[in-house]
């Protein structure tokens, strides 16, 4: 049987740590996170609550007119338990505004868009309030891409990055996020009876057991065939991972000088911080 290792305890104290070290490097002391009502935001928000002190972390809940009443629900159920400010911004107004232009828009289209106006919507409140803000993707989603450019993938930092989905869920639980958060479907909220599993055509259980040989024990393909997943399985999520490199780094910069932004010159590395 495979098992990805998680110590919950060591994670805990470990992304707590990260936090509040990485926004005391910049200056700051705050951050800003979109709380969805789904796991994966409910244990950002917990983890930098712990880490910077619950007056330090502003909760922005933006829902759209379709959205799933629950996901509110949950999200103030969080804010509630964690003892963070949390505000409403109705993202209605400005979506619907845009898609008037076009309304033979696609789903997709229209959950990209969504994505993004939340995410300038953090950005706006993270200046307000000499905040960062943090990020909520896991490892499972930003290895299949299975997330928005400059939408939900964006933050300053994001602690459950190196997670998977299945660790997530496994720490969530053990820093107390609301078992009904923790067990209900994952969805992304986007459009009426979406589920992320639905999307992506298997579950978060049985792509990050692939994920975790492939990526971190670094099975070959003829290695994952013979530890007994299908072949279609590991082609189709090898090619996702490649076809969405894009999405995880910088935009890349033509090198031109000695020392190019990103490749040779890092401001942390080469001052210290």
């Amino acid at each position: 049987m495979i098992q990805i290792p998680t110590n919950t305890t060591l994670l805990r104290e470990i992304l707590a740590a990260f936090i509040r070290n990485e926004v005391e490097k910049t200056g700051l002391k705050r951050v800003v996170v979109g709380l969805s009502g789904g796991v994966d935001s409910a244990l950002s928000a917990m983890l930098a609550a712990e880490a910077l002190g619950p007056q330090d972390v502003l909760a922005v809940l933006m829902p759209y007119k379709s959205s799933n009443p629950d996901s509110q629900r949950h999200a103030e159920m969080v804010a509630r338990k964690s003892g963070i400010e949390s505000m409403l911004v109705e993202i209605t107004p400005q979506i619907d505004a845009y898609f008037e232009k076009f309304p033979d828009a696609d789903a997709r289209r229209r959950g990209n868009k969504m994505a993004r106006e939340r995410m300038t919507i953090l950005y706006d409140h993270s200046m307000r309030w000499d905040a960062l803000v943090l990020g909520t993707s896991n490892k499972t989603e930003l290895l299949l891409g299975y997330g928005t450019l400059h939408g939900d993938m964006a933050s300053a930092i994001n602690p459950l990055g190196d997670l998977y989905k299945t660790q997530v869920w496994a720490l969530a639980a053990a820093i107390g996020v609301p078992s009904e958060i923790v067990e209900k479907e994952p969805s992304a909220d986007l459009w009426t009876g979406q589920t992320d599993e639905g999307e992506l055509g298997f579950t978060y259980r049985e792509v990050d057991k692939l994920l975790y040989l492939m990526v971190d024990q670094r099975y070959t393909r003829s290695e994952l065939i013979a530890a007994g997943f299908p072949e279609r399985f590991v082609d189709d999520v090898s090619k996702r991972i490649m076809n969405s490199q894009f999405k995880r780094r910088l935009p890349v910069i033509a090198k031109v000088s000695q020392r190019t932004i990103d490749r040779d010159f890092r401001y942390s590395r080469d001052w210290g911080k």
